[in-house]
């Protein structure tokens, strides 16, 4: 009988696609009309492959290393020296679970998140779903544009405000969008530029600083956690899950064309997802790791340790370890910089895939970024031409801001749970009871220890009658929606599902 070519799925590039579909082509001998899938479970290992599905996971894992995540690395490292790395690698493990997920979900559905929730959840639940991913990507980009504008002003020797370096950072989107037209590959590839400078950077410092390799095997391995440490833990945990990123990363592995009729064609990009993912975020651990030595070896033990933030870092690291060949002044304005202009730019493309998945718009790509990046860079020009950089409120400023996005974090992990959990959304590709066990334990953890660090945040910062009463109304109706979140979502969706069917055979 007649041989049969069966080709590869397509990819994001025209000549990508032609040159994969040409030269990876499976012949199929003696068989007529059968699914390869009947023939294999997924497609043998292919290196060429794992190139060509390369690109979402690096995207997704810079916010991993944004300009908060720095901040609570060398916060951690500076007050807890290493005693915190082996938390920072399980909560890196616990990111990496989650965001395996979201790529699960956007392969197995060809929907994203956001679109997903417009479809399974009433009117009322989705808006506040939107308005609270919206608010949280808000809060991440006040501190993702704040970053860069802090290093565009170290690398200009203070010449350059704040405000200008907002300014310069807002600008950002029209890379973005320039790239973009080029093909998704272009922009990944500038995003691996971008990463790759922060690795070099903070390389650079890490050789500088000439941190105990003991010492940092011996905080790896051995966990230990003191009284005096553990708010610097939870924020270890705390900014390893960010909202947005949960969002984006189920939008992002779109950008391969899946065959969704061929069950080992979509297993076989969820295998490819998976490898890439986990690479990117080795990648951004060892990066975070970097920076947590760093300061760890500089500042653990000292009268300043307590005092280090973002502001001010740049200037601590030049007085303890010098100039040198190069300053590490610059160096850390350079790694600085190329984390904040990263993220802010994956921050633009979480918000547009946010806002047109749960307003369902068709708006232009220029008009959706710039809705988006006004949304942020306004309260962020307020901040930076009220706040001075040597401003302790900028770092008060900060905590507000980590505490509203932690706040956030159940509106995206809870419908992601639910829905990746579904037969009737998933179908094959749902989660089996032990991986549903597990991702709802990791859940749970984040949940209990953000609201470890709102319980104790807020018992410092508000006082008064009015403010308490406040807070509680907001906590009351907070706790009762992620209940709802929790109890309702198999309720509706199995309710959604039965009017589905109702109207199509009414139809």
């Amino acid at each position: 009988m007649p041989s049969r070519e069966v080709e590869q799925p397509l990819l994001v590039d025209d000549e990508e696609q032609r040159a994969y579909g040409a030269s990876e082509k499976v012949a199929i001998i003696g068989i007529d009309e059968v699914d390869l899938d009947d023939l294999a479970s997924t497609p043998s290992f292919s290196w060429k492959k794992l190139w060509l599905f390369t690109g979402p996971g690096f995207l997704m894992s810079i916010a991993f290393l944004d300009p908060g995540n720095l901040e609570g690395d060398l916060q951690a490292g500076a007050i807890a020296g290493y005693s915190l790395l082996w938390l920072l690698m399980w909560a890196t493990a616990m990111g990496l679970l989650v965001q395996l997920l979201a790529a699960r979900l956007g392969v197995a559905t060809g929907k994203h998140l956001a679109e997903l929730c417009r479809e399974e959840y009433p009117t009322w639940a989705r808006m506040v779903l939107w308005v609270m991913a919206e608010l949280a990507l808000i809060g991440a980009d006040i501190q993702e544009v704040i970053g860069s504008a802090i290093a565009i002003q170290i690398l200009s020797n203070g010449v350059l405000p704040l405000w200008s370096g907002v300014v310069i950072t807002a600008l950002d989107c029209f890379i973005f969008l320039f790239l973009e037209n080029y093909g998704v590959r272009k922009l990944e590839a500038f995003f691996a530029v971008l990463i790759a400078t922060m690795a070099l950077s903070f390389a650079w410092m890490f050789g500088d600083a000439k941190p105990s390799g003991t010492q940092l095997l011996v905080g790896l391995l051995v966990p230990k956690l003191s009284s005096k440490t553990i708010r610097q833990a939870v924020g270890v945990v705390g900014c390893i899950i960010m909202p947005h990123n949960v969002f984006l990363h189920s939008a992002l592995v779109q950008s391969r064309e899946i065959d969704h009729n061929k069950k080992g064609r979509v297993r076989e990009a969820l295998r490819y997802y998976s490898i890439e993912s986990t690479l990117a975020l080795v990648v951004s651990f060892i990066i975070n790791l970097f920076v947590t030595t760093v300061f760890a070896k500089g500042f653990y033990g000292t009268e300043r340790a307590n005092s280090i933030g973002l502001v001010n870092a740049g200037q601590y690291l030049q007085e303890k370890y010098g100039g040198g060949f190069f300053p590490i002044l610059y160096i850390w304005g350079i790694g600085l910089l190329a984390a904040g202009q990263s993220s802010t730019i994956t921050g633009t493309y979480a918000g547009q895939f946010i806002m047109g998945g749960f307003l369902n718009l068709r708006l232009k790509k220029w008009m959706r970024a710039l809705i988006t990046r006004s949304c942020a860079i306004v309260p962020t020009m307020i901040v930076a031409l009220v706040f001075d950089t040597n401003d302790a409120t900028l770092d008060v400023l900060n905590e507000w801001l980590n505490v509203l996005q932690s706040i956030q974090i159940p509106f995206a992990l809870i419908p992601l749970l639910c829905l990746v959990s579904k037969e009737r959304i998933m179908g094959i590709f749902k989660t089996g009871p032990i991986l549903q066990m597990v991702s709802w334990l990791v859940a749970a953890l984040v949940m209990v220890i953000n609201g470890y660090l709102l319980l104790d945040f807020f018992s410092v910062e508000v006082n008064g009658v009015i403010y308490s009463t406040v807070v509680c109304a907001f906590t009351g109706a907070y706790v009762v929606f992620i209940i709802y979140l929790v109890s309702q979502s198999v309720t509706f969706c199995s309710w959604r599902s039965q009017s589905k069917q109702i109207q199509e055979s009414s139809n």
